[in-house]
């Protein structure tokens, strides 16, 4: 039987403790590749989040089992075929219908019968599950925070989130200017324009890129917790 492997991983808080890309395209040839009746015979690999449809490679493989290219996939787990409601009832027509005949994963055991497929929408459905309930304590963390008098999410220019105390401190290098520039603002005699200029030309100032800040956010933080700033 023809097989298509499928590896999935995102960035956000679900993935986290995921396997890579590489890790699970690696266990699955381990694992499968080596079998007489199993022939794979295309890799699919993506880095997006499968809270909602709209997958790029994940529809280019469903598309191409429809076409008769291949019979089943190859899966580290189901939640990295579906994690809303919509691409995991796509699976289990095509299950269905017969299109896909087959699913294997390195993690779990399927049987293409009523009872196996009845076992894959609930795996489909506690993947949807896990991806709201987190999606609701983000927010409730977030209104917890603003009670408090704390501003959640990215922190603003010349700040940075602390990642240990999860808290935003000042920026070492960004806040001194941006004070200079409100400073500017407040004498009155400079334009925005003006102001934007002068740190640019004379301060060296530039805006960072958002993964630029997260990337350095950690180690500035730990420079401001040194120097007492």
């Amino acid at each position: 039987m023809r097989y298509l492997i499928y590896c999935r991983k995102s960035s956000e808080t679900e993935d986290r403790q995921v396997a890579s890309i590489e890790s699970q395209l690696t266990t699955l040839q381990r694992t499968f590749e080596g079998r007489s009746e199993i022939e794979v015979v295309g890799i699919y690999e993506e880095s997006f989040s499968a809270k909602a449809p709209g997958r790029v490679q994940f529809g280019e493989m469903l598309n191409r089992i429809e076409r008769g290219d291949a019979d089943g996939i190859v899966a580290w787990a189901p939640d990295r075929l579906a994690r809303n409601s919509v691409d995991g009832g796509r699976l289990i027509y095509m299950l269905d219908c017969g299109v896909i005949r087959d699913l294997k994963f390195a993690t779990y055991t399927f049987e293409n019968n009523s009872q196996g497929k009845f076992m894959l929408q609930i795996m489909f459905g506690q993947s949807k599950y896990y991806s709201d309930a987190l999606s609701d304590n983000v927010k409730r963390g977030n209104r917890t925070k603003i009670e408090k008098g704390w501003r959640p999410n990215q922190a603003p220019l010349g700040y940075l989130n602390d990642p240990d105390t999860k808290t935003i401190v000042k920026d070492p290098i960004q806040f001194p200017l941006i004070r200079a520039m409100f400073e500017l603002m407040l004498t009155g005699s400079y334009a925005p324009k003006q102001i934007a200029v002068i740190a640019r030309d004379e301060w060296g100032f530039r805006s960072p890129s958002r993964r630029k800040r997260n990337g350095e956010a950690g180690r500035r933080s730990r420079l401001v917790q040194s120097t007492g700033s």
